[in-house]
């Protein structure tokens, strides 16, 4: 009897054992995907328009600096550049501000799986890092063609047409590798933007709601 509660022991130590082990590994997997699905991904090259850092493609050299959070999948992105991005550029090009912009991405549940707007970032990244010079034309024709929320938004391939009809060639290759497709989601949780677009003046965040926070923003521009 003793010989058999010795052998029934070691049996339960065995398994106990095992499951151990299974749990570990599972704990190693979800880690993984956890660090996966969080990562960055690629790091994309600075020049003197882009910082790699901050994610920041920058126009100007006003002491007054206006940041601007979008996604190019955001109707309401679109609608504020319409309204406000002719005067934006204005006021960089005259001097009178240093207008950044940060395209990241929070809407990838709108593209069907596509993950949309987790690539037009990337794409846009691509066109900052290869291309600074045609940022902006870049990502007007982005919002020129925005696709309707809960389609399959723009192939790839399209994102990268764009860039071919800008005159950014040199940005084809990262664009049709996805090279930089975790950055704008990276960007986005690094900042806390949880909702576009994001106006920051001189690292203020604003609240276009609030009467206050709105004449801060357009008295830099008018």
């Amino acid at each position: 009897m003793a010989a058999a509660k010795s052998n029934t022991n070691w049996f339960v130590i065995g398994v106990s054992a095992a499951v151990v082990v299974v749990l570990a590994v599972l704990a190693i997997v979800v880690v993984n995907l956890n660090n996966q699905a969080t990562s960055p991904g690629a790091t994309p090259k600075a020049n003197d328009t882009f910082n790699s850092e901050t994610g920041a493609v920058s126009f100007g050299d006003g002491d007054d600096e206006v940041s601007i959070f979008v996604d190019f999948q955001c109707p309401v992105c679109k609608s504020f550049e319409d309204q406000y991005g002719e005067a934006l550029q204005s006021a960089a090009a005259e001097g009178e501000i240093t207008l950044s912009y940060h395209p990241i991405a929070i809407l990838d549940r709108y593209s069907q799986g596509t993950e949309f707007s987790s690539r037009s970032a990337g794409a846009a990244v691509c066109v900052a890092e290869s291309a600074p010079d045609l940022y902006l034309d870049y990502a007007q024709a982005l919002f020129d063609n925005q696709p309707a929320e809960n389609t399959s938004g723009l192939t790839t391939q399209q994102l990268a047409d764009f860039a071919t009809q800008v005159g950014a060639d040199d940005a084809v290759s990262c664009i049709t590798d996805e090279t930089y497709r975790k950055f704008g989601k990276a960007q986005a949780q690094k900042n806390e933007v949880n909702g576009t677009p994001t106006v920051e003046v001189n690292g203020k965040r604003l609240d276009l709601q609030d009467a206050a926070d709105f004449k801060t923003f357009t008295d830099l521009i008018s």
